[in-house]
């Protein structure tokens, strides 16, 4: 018998059953845990997520022939004009003013006040496109590669594929606002990874995790005692149990929360910053404070070896009054994340650090009239700007474009696949090397592969 012949022999009766456990079971004892291309100038991701969908034509990709079409009636091509929950739809121009700023020429809403002055840093990627127009399933789609949910975040594809660089921190953790994205915790989830890869939420307010103290009257020799009482009872039990893979994911949460009751608290702690650093991030002042916190404890984070960091700023969702709602939204994001880029370059950290902004699609370039200056944009998967900075990107550029009304990304257009696999490539990983066996087959961030923007990568 051939190889072939032997290999195909094994997909029926026991043989497949053993086969299969093996497989998987090698897979889930050795990752990764190191790059792929060991030349890759990130070592960690800080990732800016815009939940709501901004507009790309009102941000960072102005539309002049919008002012042209203003208020015209707009029928898009091959859809049921009669199905639009909105009636008859009218293009609308941005109300925004953009100029060009930074030696690259980089165009920016005027709003952008601190990130123009770093936009040399950024590169603008202007070709991307998604699949869905709802908030869940384009959430889950943007974060886990899949629109149904139930896969393994990025975050935790990389923290999978690299390993941590402080075991007294997880991995891979979520610094989301009061009000989950929505999908909530399924969009940091560790899917079929193992459980110690999914990404951990601090809580915006109060104590960032529960119980991240020891009871009053506790001490750390009891809790270590405690720990090691209950070790002992739960090896006792996998022993007897082997099938219960959890119990060692379970075990290893246990460990990881006693030494990180250590490390949180001092990080968290911006009592230490000097009054410059927190002025860099809008710390203590209105509407910079909630984002410029976390922008900052993102930084120490990965100054700590956390590799992936993901903020949500939302929401976006500007089906109407877009110049009042993305004119403030602006304000209270630009100076953070300025800062954040500001920081990280100052600590020689940004060569490191790879940060990405978007959201989940881009917006359209027409909606509904719903009464005077009342007009937003709808959900366009066709069209979006994302940027990215730090970490081996091509810094001081714009790549791809748009149509003259932003309806479809018309140069370097790349499915999201390409955008995942591009981020993995940043990080020194490869997608098709970057797998895990799940149901009966290797299984990978992109699905079934994707190709390398390489006008993105310096």
């Amino acid at each position: 018998m051939d190889r072939r012949a032997f290999l195909y022999s094994l997909q029926g009766g026991l043989g497949s059953i053993a086969f299969s456990s093996l497989l998987a079971a090698e897979e889930t004892k050795n990752p990764a845990k190191g790059p792929h291309f060991p030349n890759a100038k990130a070592k960690h991701c800080i990732f800016l997520y815009m939940e709501g969908g901004p507009s790309h034509i009102d941000t960072f990709d102005p539309k002049p022939e919008l002012d042209r079409l203003h208020l015209k009636e707009f029928v898009r091509k091959g859809e049921d004009q009669s199905a639009m929950s909105s009636g008859k739809r009218y293009f609308v121009k941005s109300p925004f003013r953009f100029r060009r700023v930074g030696q690259s020429g980089a165009t920016m809403n005027v709003l952008w006040e601190e990130l123009a002055k770093v936009a040399d840093e950024i590169c603008f990627y202007r070709g991307l496109q998604v699949e869905s127009v709802n908030h869940p399933t384009a959430n889950y789609h943007v974060n886990t590669g899949s629109k149904f949910g139930g896969d393994p975040a990025v975050g935790a594809w990389v923290n999978y594929g690299l390993g941590t660089e402080n075991d007294d921190l997880p991995g891979f953790i979520v610094l989301p606002e009061i009000s989950y994205p929505q999908g909530g915790p399924a969009n940091w989830s560790n899917g079929f990874l193992p459980t110690q890869y999914q990404g951990t939420a601090l809580r915006p307010v109060g104590s960032p995790l529960l119980d991240i103290r020891p009871p009053e009257g506790v001490t750390r020799t009891q809790q270590r005692r405690n720990l090691d009482l209950l070790k002992m009872l739960n090896e006792r039990h996998a022993q007897r149990h082997p099938q219960h893979a959890e119990l060692i994911g379970r075990l290893r949460n246990y460990e990881l929360a006693f030494r990180m009751q250590m490390q949180v608290p001092q990080i968290i702690d911006l009592s230490r910053e000097t009054q410059q650093t927190l002025d860099l991030y809008g710390i203590g002042r209105e509407p910079t404070d909630n984002l410029g916190r976390r922008c900052l404890l993102a930084r120490k984070l990965v100054e700590q070896g956390v590799r992936f960091v993901q903020l949500y700023a939302g929401t976006w969702d500007s089906h109407d009054y877009i110049e009042r709602a993305h004119g403030a939204l602006i304000r209270a994001v630009d100076r953070p994340i300025a800062g954040l880029l500001r920081d990280l370059k100052q600590r020689g950290l940004l060569e490191e650090t790879l940060v990405v902004w978007m959201g989940e699609f881009g917006r359209s370039p027409d909606n509904g009239v719903r009464g005077g200056i009342k007009y937003g944009r709808d959900h366009n998967p066709s069209a979006m700007t994302v940027w990215l900075a730090g970490g081996g990107v091509r810094a001081g550029t714009t790549v791809g474009a748009t149509d003259e009304i932003g309806q479809s990304a018309v140069e370097e257009v790349h499915h999201l696949r390409d955008f995942h696999v591009t981020l993995l490539r940043l990080l020194g990983l490869d997608d098709n090397k970057l797998t895990y066996y799940h149901a009966g087959r290797f299984k990978q961030l992109s699905q079934f592969g994707g190709k390398v923007i390489d006008g993105i990568i310096a």
